[in-house]
């Protein structure tokens, strides 16, 4: 994550001999400003009303600007940018329609503190608020899924508020920020002045932990027989994934890594419980349920990790770290508040831990012995399909394990979501992109596409459904265009495969509206094989379990357009284990009843 405001530039435009600011159009200093704060890449799609802005961009070669298909598109392409890198994502739409259609996005980044700076045209200053041709309140609409929204009605005020806006979306907790800019904004001349002086007042974001607080963790540390480190995304975004490992190392104390951390905490280690939460493992859920000490580090307790909030943990202190301060005690109240960056909390009670324990060392043989005995009795595994066709986990697994932990894999929303997060193995930060907080179906397809073009020497998987899929699709012809060779893997039950699993488990199994007719043997609809081609990617159908390794191999080994393998796999599989909504995290006896369910490999 970013925390300078004005990093250094890749490239610097040589400043004019006079010592005069320079005049440039509104539009002028928006690429100047992007320039200066080091952007190199951009997502978007022109339209009237930002048009000077899209003139400007012709008149160099500095920022790539990629051209999407639709504004969702590049709202979830400059997501997966940021979410590969933790560097700032940029989107760009015109005003009205093309704005909106950048809303999805904007609110999927606020959900998981994503750094995005979302750039929109708006019509003519004198315009406003005449329902105007292609007028929208893009300002006001999002303003609660921003961290800030800006209205820019003179060229003058362009380069403060880029750097302003830059500064929040990347400080503090991250998140998207909006700049809409009018027309004449844009047209007009005024001086260029940088850097600009920036008047944020109000916002000061704390990074600095109270000692106390630190040093009041650590004491609870040392007092717990059953502690468990909750870890959320914030670690991530706060790069202290290193710190982590040191804390959980020097302490021995098992990790949890909800949907958003994973890969925050390497899967192979053996102090890894897995994820919690709703479709976690179970030694990871019932870790947090029956602890007595939650160390919860950039996590904000939320309902699908929870279960019913009421009853979640009801034995465990709670120390509470996030950037956050409306996080803290939200949901859970904290026995020990600390608000502070991951990556500067963690380091400072690493040290408070050492201080205080000395030579002493926590005793969790009794502790660990529990959770093995969990790990040993509920594995993670998945039974075979009695319809013939292919398992989904099988054919996700194979991908993670022909692929590799450098890869980056950025996946849709619902089963197939899940089954990525569970049976790939995640080793290093930024390999797991996903849409957790909004859960946002078409995420996958132009976040692969971001992450690819933030990181081309990677590979970028997108991990979709059918349903998905189809949402998005049409960014493939941005990726062949460009030259971004993502790999799409469409794990195709013919059906919105979630909504049809609770169907199944709570609506006596009535299957309203959730069948989409892409696997059907008679009847494809789409044929995603012929839309492959027609978009210029390498389409393959995988209907047979030999088949699986090949195609993901092909796959690996194409690299000069986009691939596509739609994987027919049965409609019946479940994502298990599961606790229902709503439902406490106690849940042994659910959990045993399903074991046959998810029976070790």
């Amino acid at each position: 994550m970013t925390t300078d405001a004005f990093p250094v530039p890749t490239k610097k435009t040589p400043a004019p001999p006079s010592s005069e600011p320079e005049m440039l159009t509104g539009s002028g200093a928006v690429l100047r400003s992007l320039k200066n704060l080091g952007v190199t890449d951009v997502f978007g799609l022109p339209g009237g009303a930002i048009i000077p802005f899209y003139d400007e961009l012709m008149t160099q070669d500095d920022i790539r600007h990629i051209l999407v298909r639709h504004e969702q598109g590049a709202g979830h392409a400059a997501e997966g940018y940021a979410a590969a890198t933790g560097k700032v994502g940029v989107a760009i739409a015109t005003s009205g329609p093309g704005a909106t259609n950048l809303v999805t996005a904007i609110a999927d980044a606020y959900m998981d503190s994503v750094p995005l700076l979302a750039i929109t045209g708006q019509v003519f200053s004198h315009l406003m608020g005449t329902d105007a041709f292609q007028e929208a309140d893009i300002v006001g609409i999002t303003m609660p899924i921003t961290k800030h929204s800006f209205l820019v009605k003179t060229a003058e005020e362009v380069p403060a508020t880029i750097a302003a806006a830059y500064q929040i979306a990347s400080t503090g907790r991250p998140g998207p920020v909006l700049v809409d800019i009018t027309k004449d904004a844009q047209q007009n001349l005024a001086p260029f002045v940088w850097p600009p002086k920036i008047d944020l007042p109000g916002y000061r974001p704390i990074t600095k932990a109270h000692g106390k607080q630190i040093q009041a963790a650590a004491q609870l540390l040392l007092e717990s027989k059953k502690p468990v480190f909750y870890v959320g995304g914030g670690v991530i975004r706060a790069e202290a994934t290193a710190e982590l490992a040191r804390l959980a190392e020097a302490t021995g104390v098992p990790v949890v890594t909800t949907l958003m951390a994973r890969g925050a905490f390497p899967d192979s280690h053996p102090q890894h419980l897995g994820m919690p939460g709703m479709h976690g493992t179970v030694p990871a859920v019932l870790a947090l349920q029956e602890s007595d000490l939650l160390i919860s580090l950039g996590a904000r307790f939320d309902d699908r990790v929870t279960g019913k909030a009421s009853e979640f943990a009801p034995h465990a202190k709670v120390v509470h770290v996030d950037v956050d301060p409306a996080e803290i005690s939200k949901i859970r109240v904290a026995d020990v508040p600390i608000v502070g960056d991951a990556k500067e909390v963690i380091a400072d009670l690493i040290k408070a831990y050492a201080d205080a324990a000395g030579s002493e060392k926590l005793d969790l043989d009794e502790w660990w012995n529990y959770l093995h005995g969990l790990q040993k009795e509920f594995p993670l595994g998945y039974s075979e399909p009695t319809d013939g066709l292919l398992a989904p986990q099988y054919v996700i697994k194979r991908i993670g394990e022909l692929t590799g932990p450098e890869a980056t894999y950025a996946a849709g929303v619902g089963q197939h979501q899940m089954w990525a997060a569970q049976f790939i193995k995640y080793e290093r930060p930024h390999s797991w992109l996903n849409s957790g907080g909004a859960g946002t179906m078409g995420y996958a397809v132009p976040a692969a596409m971001g992450a690819k073009v933030a990181e081309p020497e990677r590979t970028v998987w997108a991990i979709d459904g059918d349903g998905c899929f189809q949402m998005t699709n049409q960014e493939l012809a941005t990726c062949t265009i460009n030259k971004i060779p993502i790999k799409v893997a469409i794990i195709n039950n013919s059906s919105l495969g979630m909504v049809r699993q609770w169907q199944t488990l709570f609506y006596d199994g009535r299957h309203s509206f959730t069948d989409l007719n892409t696997g059907h043997e008679t009847q494809m609809v789409p044929d995603f094989v012929k839309m492959a081609d027609a978009y210029g990617a390498l389409g393959i159908r995988v209907t047979k379990v030999e088949e699986v390794d090949a195609a993901i191999k092909l796959a690996l080994e194409t690299n000069d357009r986009p691939v596509v393998i739609d994987f027919i796999v049965s409609a019946d599989a479940m994502v298990w284990p599961m606790v229902p909504q709503g439902v406490s995290n106690s849940f042994v006896q659910y959990a045993k009843e399903h074991a046959p369910e998810w029976e070790e490999e």
